[in-house]
C-alpha cells in the first residue's frame, strides 16, 4: 500500500492538501483512507462531512479517520494500571478511573501513529493520506518509534530476559513482589508496535507531500522540512505551494497592493525549483466542489528513496566513504559522534543515532566534509578488526 505523509508550516493548508489529494485519488476509483489526529474536525471542515473515532465513508472510494486520542489513552492506562496493579498497591495508590482521565499533551500524535500501523496492516485500502502536525512536531512524530525502541532497549535489554526465571526467587530475598513479568511483557509489547510504525515509515511505498506558502516563513519551514526528511530518510513524493496569487497585470504594471505581494511569492517559488503550485481561491476550500477546484497534483506511483551509500575508495585513497544527503545543512551546525557501532549525527536542530553499516564497524572515523548538501565520512580500516588479504 502507498502511504503519503502530508505535512507542512502551521496555517499553510496541509490538512485541506491531504483532503484533496485523497479525494482526487479516490475519483479515479483508488480505494483510500485519510487519517488525521486533530482534535477539532479540520479534515471534517475541510471534506465537509463530519469525521470522528469510528470510519466515515465519504464517497464509494474514500474513508475518512480521525482516531480518539482520549479513548485510545484511557485504555492504555487501564490496561497499564491493571498489569501495575502490585506496584500500585505497594505504593498505596488509589486507581484512576477511565470518566476522569483526559489525554495528555503527546496522546494525538501517538494514537495517529497506532492508526497509521492499523492501517498499513489491513489490506481495505490501496492508498494512506495521513494529516500529520505541523513540521517541526511531524518530524519529532516521525522519530518517535526509532528513538523510543533504542531507550527501551539501553533500559530493558532483550538479554535480561533471561533472568525472568530468577524473579520469584529474588522476589523471597527481597521480601516484596517484583513486578518483572508485566514489566518484561509491556517492553516486548511496546518494541512489536513501535517496530511495525518503523517498518511503514521505512518501507518504499512511504513518501511526505510538503505543503507550503511561498514567503518567508514558508521558506524557512521548506529548508528546515527538506534537512529533517533526510534525515530520517523520509523522501518528498512533492512540494507543493499553496494559495499563490494570480499575476494581475494591473496589479503588477501598475503597482497594486498586491504587486510586493505577487512578486515576493515568485521570488521564493523561483528559489524552490519544482513545485507543485495551487492556485489561492479567493476562501477557504470547503467540500468536494472547492477540493476540486484545488488541482491538486496526483500521487506518484513511486518515489526515489532517499540513500545512504558507502563509496569504496581503499584502492585509491585507503577510505570508505560514507554518503549522507543533508540538504540545507549548515557546516557550523554539524556534528558527529562515534559510539561504538552507532554514529550520532546532529545537523542544526535535528539529531539521529544511525547504526553504523557492518563494513564500517570495523573502520575508525577518519574525517568528514559537507559537499554540495551532502554529508561524507571517511572511515579508514582498523587493522585490528579488518580481515587480512595474502
Amino acid at each position: 500500500m502507498r502511504t503519503l505523509l502530508i505535512t507542512g508550516p502551521g496555517g499553510s493548508g496541509r490538512t485541506t492538501v491531504a483532503a484533496a489529494t485523497a479525494l482526487r485519488e479516490a475519483a479515479g476509483g483508488t480505494r483510500t483512507l485519510v487519517l488525521s489526529a486533530d482534535r477539532t474536525d479540520t479534515l471534517g471542515a475541510a471534506l465537509g462531512v463530519r469525521t470522528g473515532a469510528r470510519p466515515v465513508r465519504i464517497t464509494p472510494a474514500l474513508t475518512a479517520w480521525r482516531p480518539d486520542a482520549g479513548a485510545g489513552f484511557r485504555d492504555d492506562l487501564a490496561g497499564f494500571q491493571d498489569r501495575a496493579s502490585t506496584v500500585l498497591d505497594l505504593l498505596g495508590a488509589s486507581r484512576l478511573d477511565p470518566e476522569e482521565v483526559t489525554p495528555l499533551p503527546g496522546a494525538e500524535e501517538l494514537t495517529l501513529l497506532r492508526a497509521l500501523r492499523d492501517a498499513a496492516l489491513s489490506d481495505a485500502h490501496d492508498l494512506l493520506v495521513v494529516d500529520l502536525p505541523p513540521t517541526a512536531q511531524a518530524l519529532a512524530l516521525l522519530s518517535l518509534p526509532e528513538g523510543l525502541r533504542r531507550y527501551l532497549r539501553r533500559l530493558l535489554p532483550p538479554e535480561r530476559q533471561a533472568a525472568r526465571a530468577l524473579r520469584p526467587v529474588l522476589g523471597r530475598l527481597a521480601g516484596v513482589p517484583l513486578p518483572a513479568e508485566w514489566l518484561y511483557d509491556t517492553t516486548a509489547r511496546w518494541d512489536v508496535e513501535l517496530a511495525a510504525v518503523e517498518a511503514v515509515l521505512a518501507d518504499p511505498d512511504t513518501a511526505v507531500r510538503l505543503v507550503a506558502e511561498p514567503g518567508p516563513a514558508g521558506a524557512d519551514a521548506v529548508r528546515d522540512a527538506r534537512l529533517g526528511l533526510a534525515l530520517r530518510g523520509l523522501p518528498i513524493e512533492a512540494l507543493v505551494a499553496n494559495r499563490v496569487l494570480p499575476e494581475d497585470p494591473e496589479d503588477t504594471d501598475g503597482g497594486g497592493p498586491l504587486a510586493s505581494l505577487v512578486a515576493q511569492q515568485r521570488k521564493y517559488l523561483g528559489e524552490w525549483g519544482p513545485a507543485h503550485t495551487l492556485a489561492h481561491l479567493g476562501h477557504d476550500p470547503r467540500g468536494e466542489d472547492d477540493l476540486t477546484a484545488l488541482a491538486v497534483p496526483g500521487v506518484n506511483p513511486a518515489t526515489a528513496p532517499v540513500e545512504w551509500p558507502v563509496a569504496d575508495r581503499l584502492a585509491d585513497d585507503g577510505v570508505l566513504v560514507w554518503h549522507l544527503p543533508l540538504p540545507g545543512a549548515i557546516r557550523d551546525e554539524l556534528d558527529l559522534i562515534r559510539r561504538g557501532d552507532e554514529l550520532v549525527v546532529t545537523a542544526g536542530a535535528f539529531r539521529r543515532i544511525v547504526p553504523l553499516p557492518s563494513a564500517l564497524r570495523r573502520c575508525t572515523v577518519e574525517g568528514a566534509a559537507l559537499r554540495d548538501g551532502e554529508l561524507r565520512v571517511r572511515f579508514a580500516p582498523d587493522p585490528a578488526l579488518w580481515p587480512r588479504t595474502r
